[in-house]
């Protein structure tokens, strides 16, 4: 069991950054009006083995990350604090310290029915950490560290397997998958 300490959406066309919901309504495609919603979604930078463009399934429809791996990320970097937002966070939960490590296959399940199932580590990349940087200005090199220090403690992608409600403050199961 875990806690969700925030729901939140990436509804600004610019930008992956996120904003708190009391509550998301999940669907096949993740949820409606984030920028990561869909079925379907154009190969990118991530999956080079196909022609940039080229229509392929989504596996990123929701971001999930925890708030140890965030605040573990925070001490590496020597900021007071890494908000989920600034991450692109869809859902925020506390209790579940090594989420990242999550194989592959695994789920979290909500009390509406909801469940995610998990389809890897989201990779670090500069983005986040320009983010960050432009909280801490007078600390240098903050993008390219990110990268490495998020390495393992970035949060996990996954799709929507079953939709339902997801709210903040609720509680969440986690079911780990083991070959």
């Amino acid at each position: 069991m875990c806690t969700v300490t925030a729901v939140l959406i990436a509804d600004q066309a610019d930008s992956f950054v996120t904003r708190a919901l009391p509550q998301i309504d999940v669907t096949y495609g993740g949820i409606a009006g984030d920028r990561h919603f869909g079925l379907t979604k154009r190969a990118g930078v991530r999956e080079s083995m196909y022609p940039r463009g080229t229509e392929i399934f989504n596996r990123r429809q929701i971001t999930v990350v925890s708030d140890e791996e965030c605040a573990a990320v925070a001490e590496a970097l020597g900021v007071p604090e890494i908000r989920p937002e600034w991450l692109g966070a869809n859902v925020v939960v506390r209790g579940f310290p090594d989420l990242t490590r999550l194989p592959n296959g695994s789920r979290i399940l909500f009390p509406s029915g909801a469940g995610l199932l998990c389809e890897g580590e989201n990779q670090p990349c500069r983005h986040p950490g320009d983010v960050i940087q432009s909280h801490y200005p007078d600390v240098s090199k903050l993008s390219a560290r990110f990268v490495e220090h998020a390495q393992r403690r970035r949060g996990i992608i996954c799709i929507v397997e079953r939709p339902g409600v997801i709210t903040s403050s609720g509680e969440a199961t986690v079911v780990v998958y083991e070959d």
